[in-house]
């Protein structure tokens, strides 16, 4: 008697999206397309697509190789990843309780992921004077206190 259940074709698995969404900030900050990225690793820019919506897992060996052309440890693929992601990844797989489990909480939205917060990064970072970004970071505290 079987009481695993196989996960539906189609459906990511919650660590392959958090490992994609990862890949696609880095690859976003760096400025780099989908197709630059493709074309360092010898895949088409449809395959990144797949890689960074989770919906093709990235194998080890080419977790590694993204890890050297974006200049991040391997690890930080797998950084932010909560609990909560993990466990519905194993939920997906079968789970380990008998019945639906309450979640811990957390953060629903990485705010990494937003275009908003991407956009400001990389504007940040364009400034070349690290005095001048030093500045820009008290400006948006004190808007912020302001705001508060």
């Amino acid at each position: 008697m079987d009481n695993k259940k196989k996960k539906t074709k189609g459906t990511p698995d919650a660590v392959d999206v958090h490992v994609g969404q990862r890949l696609r900030v880095r690859r976003a900050l760096m400025g780099l397309s989908q197709e630059k990225l493709a074309e360092a690793v010898g895949l088409t820019f449809q395959q990144i697509q797949k890689y960074e919506r989770g919906m093709n897992r990235i194998s080890a060996g080419r977790l590694f190789q993204f890890s050297e052309i974006l200049g991040v440890p391997v690890s930080y693929f797998y950084d932010q990843l909560s609990g909560r992601k993990a466990a519905q990844s194993l939920q997906q797989a079968g789970g380990m309780a008998d019945n639906e489990q309450e979640s811990f909480g957390g953060e629903d939205e990485d705010l990494l992921n937003r275009k908003e917060t991407l956009a400001l990064v990389k504007v940040y970072y364009s400034v070349e004077d690290p005095a001048m970004r030093k500045d820009i970071i008290r400006f948006i505290k004190s808007m912020a206190g302001h705001l508060s």
